[in-house]
């Protein structure tokens, strides 16, 4: 068997085919089987360098990407969920609802931001109304949130038992009350978002420190001790 085959020349194109006892040539059969080269060409050293350049670069753009996708649907998660407080176009009257900030995040993300309920207080036997009033919400979203307009009726108000004035609230903890005219204390989880407009004319704000001590006299009178409060004197 020869050591090599002669090589075979065209003019604009060349297919070149070299035997040797120490390289395989490829081969596919009929059956589709390839034939590994058992001398593969190893890529040199900047070949390498620029691989691994090019995946890193790759994954940081990726990772850059995914990075401002979250940070976008967590603001737009964050600024649509919340109990809202609407004028009900049907009925001219007030209303609770609740968007679903879920959809809308998702929505905003992908290039078309889409409003729709997800709950109401008119809500199942008016749930298949045309929600019109989501008009209202994109118009102002910050200015219906129930939180907000909370926020806004306790700023400059004093509690009724220890007259300090209210701050900042930090609705996940230490939430003020209320107190109607008779003296019976309301919880905010208590008021149904479409009365929150009577509920705020007809009782006084109670601060938290206040609501706890006096609801536990209330509840436990048995284990308060009232002591008089002493007033210094001079000699």
């Amino acid at each position: 068997m020869p050591s090599f085959f002669p090589i075979i020349r065209k003019k604009y194109s060349s297919v070149v085919f070299i035997a040797s006892r120490k390289i395989m040539i490829y081969r596919v059969c009929n059956s589709g089987t390839i034939f590994e080269n058992p001398n593969p060409v190893k890529p040199s050293e900047e070949v390498v360098k620029m691989i691994t350049a090019l995946y890193v670069v790759i994954g940081t753009a990726f990772l850059l990407a995914l990075v401002l996708a979250l940070r976008g649907f967590i603001r737009n998660y964050v600024k649509w969920r919340g109990e809202r407080l609407v004028t009900c176009p049907e009925t001219e009257k007030s209303a609770g609802v609740v968007v679903n900030a879920k959809h809308a995040a998702v929505t905003a993300a992908l290039g078309d931001r889409d409003l729709t309920l997800n709950d109401c207080t008119r809500w199942p036997e008016r749930r298949n109304c045309g929600q019109a009033c989501l008009a209202q919400i994109e118009s102002a979203p910050e200015g219906c949130l129930v939180r907000n307009i909370l926020q806004g009726w306790y700023r400059g108000k004093s509690c009724i038992y220890c007259g300090r004035k209210f701050q900042e609230i930090h609705w996940h903890d230490h939430k003020p009350a209320l107190r109607d005219r008779k003296g019976d204390f309301l919880e905010w989880v208590q008021v149904p978002a479409d009365q929150l407009s009577e509920v705020l004319q007809t009782h006084d704000p109670v601060c938290w420190n206040c609501f706890i001590a006096e609801n536990f006299r209330r509840v436990h009178p048995e284990l308060v001790t009232d002591r008089p409060q002493k007033t210094a004197t001079w000699h």
